[in-house]
């Protein structure tokens, strides 16, 4: 599996519960991927406690649903089983499992709460959500160390699902979301400009070298 990048709230929080976890499910039979697995359906529980009204179990266990999902790589590189399919699965299932997440509590506002656009703020939380990812899957390898420090890591996964757990349990769903449709979309504008910069300069450093070469 490949190294995940691990936010503010992952080192200080989620990793001191999943790393001890990982060395106990060591010396099971489980396997990374079956973690994987766990922790989607952590979070399709999340989406169906919001569904039925349990906005403080849907946010806890979202919460989980981020602890359980960062033991599936330190499980990997403590039994040696890392492999790209298990990168790959992983990457998958966290995108379904952040939709089912931001849907389940976008319902769950759109039920108890009665603020104006709720179904906006919600679509504008899932839309950021996946572009957040998208914008880190598709940057090259070689530049994707830029998006972890700063203001282009703020809306990582482990912030996003931390902040939905903060909304669920003291019951301002609506403020989350806002939260996170904000912090998001405009992070992915961050790292579009920046990008647009940073690649913008390495082309023009490039062009005489390119051209010297062509005149040698």
């Amino acid at each position: 599996m490949e190294t995940i990048y691990n936010g503010y709230v992952s080192r200080h929080i989620n990793r001191k519960m999943s790393e001890p976890m990982a060395r106990l499910l060591a010396r099971t039979k489980v396997t990374p991927n079956q973690m994987t697995w766990a922790a989607f359906c952590i979070a399709l529980m999340s989406f169906l406690s919001f569904i039925l009204g349990q906005n403080i179990i849907g946010g806890l266990l979202a919460q989980l649903s981020s602890i359980v999902d960062g033991i599936d790589g330190s499980l990997a590189r403590l039994k040696g089983m890392t492999s790209e399919f298990g990168g790959f699965l992983d990457s998958v299932l966290d995108r379904y499992a952040d939709i089912l997440i931001v849907l389940g509590l976008t319902l769950w506002s759109l039920s108890h709460e009665s603020y104006p656009g709720i179904w906006i703020a919600g679509f504008l939380a899932i839309a950021g959500t996946i572009c957040i990812s998208y914008t880190r899957a598709r940057v090259s390898p070689n530049h994707r160390h830029l998006f972890d420090k700063g203001l282009k890591s703020l809306a990582s996964r482990d912030i996003r699902l931390f902040l939905i757990m903060l909304g669920a349990v003291i019951g301002q769903a609506y403020f989350c979301l806002i939260t996170i449709a904000a912090i998001t979309n405009l992070v992915v504008i961050y790292r579009l400009i920046y990008m647009y910069r940073y690649l913008g300069q390495r082309d023009n450093q490039a062009k005489p070298i390119s051209q010297s070469s062509e005149n040698a």
